[in-house]
């Protein structure tokens, strides 16, 4: 059985460790509501701009004639990964970077110098260095302020390549904020654009009659398309945000309880030991009062 001082220290070492996961945990949970918030502020309009670009697109009889949608073969990808700047977040940055292993080794095929990866965050962009890929730019400033500018900048910057056709598809991988205890890790197609132009009513029972628009439809969706696009780059680094913020304050809560319980456990050894103690020495003033 470990001595006395060796016991105090540890309950010192352990309870001074708590008091550090506790103000942490703190911290990121007032980030975290920060963050949620602005999350749950924008994706209900990203969903009704996309409504509207669906509503639109069932309404109108032309073919739809943007960069943006022509799908071609893969010879050239882009692959946007968000991770974050710290650590002590759980598995947040290490699922993303095992995620993102598996998705360069589909891509493998297309040769290293084909795979242009745009690392948002100081942990993955580490990974990626690792890994002997050149990071397409430094990011990490949009992984712990995110901004509105400089996520529309990274998105009209592949936008600008795919449209010159130097890249022929964009994903994006980050974790998808749920609640503060799920965060699903999500692959998503970027470019070319997904549109879905059939009668089906959408999800407020509603089927779109035909619509007049001027000038015309081709230069209302040269407008709208880029803006969808910019601020689906937005709301994923704003759910990104969100998740790790979520991760942390779940990881620094089980540290803490993690913690308290080996308090509890050391602070029964100690009495133990205390209690052995005295009666060693009670046992020895007896045995030497006998004498």
């Amino acid at each position: 059985m470990a001595s006395l001082k060796e016991v105090k220290g540890r309950i010192a070492s352990v309870n001074g460790t708590r008091k550090i996961t506790s103000a942490m945990k703190m911290v990121a949970s007032a980030k975290l509501h920060k963050a949620q918030a602005a999350i749950e502020n924008m994706l209900p309009y990203e969903k009704r701009l996309n409504a509207i670009l669906t509503d639109f697109l069932r309404g109108i009889k032309d073919s739809v004639d943007s960069p943006y949608v022509e799908k071609r073969e893969v010879k050239r990808v882009a692959i946007v990964v968000f991770s974050s700047n710290t650590s002590l977040c759980g598995g947040f940055n290490s699922n993303i970077v095992k995620h993102l292993v598996v998705v360069l080794d589909e891509y493998k095929y297309l040769g290293m110098e084909n795979v242009l990866l745009y690392p948002v965050g100081r942990k993955v962009a580490d990974a990626v260095k690792k890994m002997g890929f050149k990071a397409e730019g430094d990011f990490q400033t949009m992984a712990d302020k995110p901004s509105y500018a400089e996520a529309a900048e990274l998105a009209s910057r592949l936008m600008e390549l795919y449209k010159r056709k130097e890249l022929d598809k964009v994903e994006v991988i980050y974790n998808h904020f749920r609640s503060t205890a799920l965060q699903i890790l999500t692959r998503e197609v970027f470019l070319p654009i997904e549109l879905k132009t059939d009668d089906k009513p959408d999800t407020s029972g509603r089927v779109v009659s035909d619509y007049i628009v001027e000038p015309s439809s081709q230069e209302l969706l040269a407008i709208l398309l880029p803006k969808v696009l910019r601020m689906k780059m937005y709301t994923v680094l704003l759910d990104s945000n969100a998740s790790e913020h979520a991760a942390r304050t779940m990881a620094m809560q089980v540290a803490t309880d993690n913690a308290n319980d080996l308090l509890q456990d050391l602070t029964i050894m100690y009495n133990k030991s205390r209690q052995q103690a005295i009666t060693n020495e009670l046992l020895d003033i007896i045995g030497g009062s006998m004498k």
